[in-house]
């Protein structure tokens, strides 16, 4: 078979060597994105019986945990129970923004005790979309193995990330399997062979 030579020009080198397993298992890609509909339920269940069980000391209790605590006063009221501290005053309007500051007045509670919460916040997802963008590549490469993705600047210079992506979602357009890192130590450059 004849090799086709692509080069790509970058500033450090060294080679991509041929792996029999270049992956982790397939069964590990997305792991977090596939949770199982029974197990789910049946943490929903288990929560709320734990949430009712110091709810009921408040004369209250709650049916569907999605739904209950969204307005924030539930929630407000079961860190109450649970901590045995006053938490500031609710706001008691039906509006969306009153909803937002309860569920912010309880998130600020639960840190200002030392809980660190990241992504998680009253209005819903904070990420910026450079973020969203560079957490979608870390999923998607993750089970590439040299692959590393942290950043859109040094983990991208050896071509090994821009190939992996490929791969996954079209893995008829590259062999990964076949990819190797050449030195090219005149020109400080990496060269993709695939054969």
């Amino acid at each position: 078979m004849t090799a086709v030579e692509t080069q790509v020009s970058y500033s450090n080198s060294y080679t991509i060597q041929h792996e029999e397993a270049y992956m982790t298992q397939e069964d590990d890609w997305d792991r977090d994105l596939l949770l199982d509909p029974a197990w789910e339920k049946q943490q929903r269940k288990t929560f709320t019986a734990w949430c009712n069980s110091h709810l009921r000391k408040a004369g209250t209790q709650i049916e569907n945990i999605e739904e209950d605590f969204r307005n924030g006063l539930k929630l407000m009221l079961l860190l109450e129970v649970i901590s045995g501290e006053r938490l500031p005053k609710p706001d008691k309007g039906k509006m969306r923004f009153h909803k937002i500051a309860n569920v912010n007045k309880a998130l600020d509670f639960i840190c200002s005790k030392g809980v660190k919460l990241v992504s998680i916040g009253a209005e819903g997802e904070k990420t910026s979309a450079k973020e969203g963008l560079l957490l979608w590549c870390q999923r998607k490469t993750a089970p590439y193995r040299n692959v590393n993705v942290q950043n859109f600047h040094i983990s991208w210079k050896d071509g090994l990330a821009l190939c992996a992506l490929i791969h996954r979602h079209r893995p008829d357009l590259i062999d990964y399997s076949k990819l190797r890192k050449v030195p090219c130590p005149s020109f400080s450059s990496y060269a993709f062979f695939i054969f």
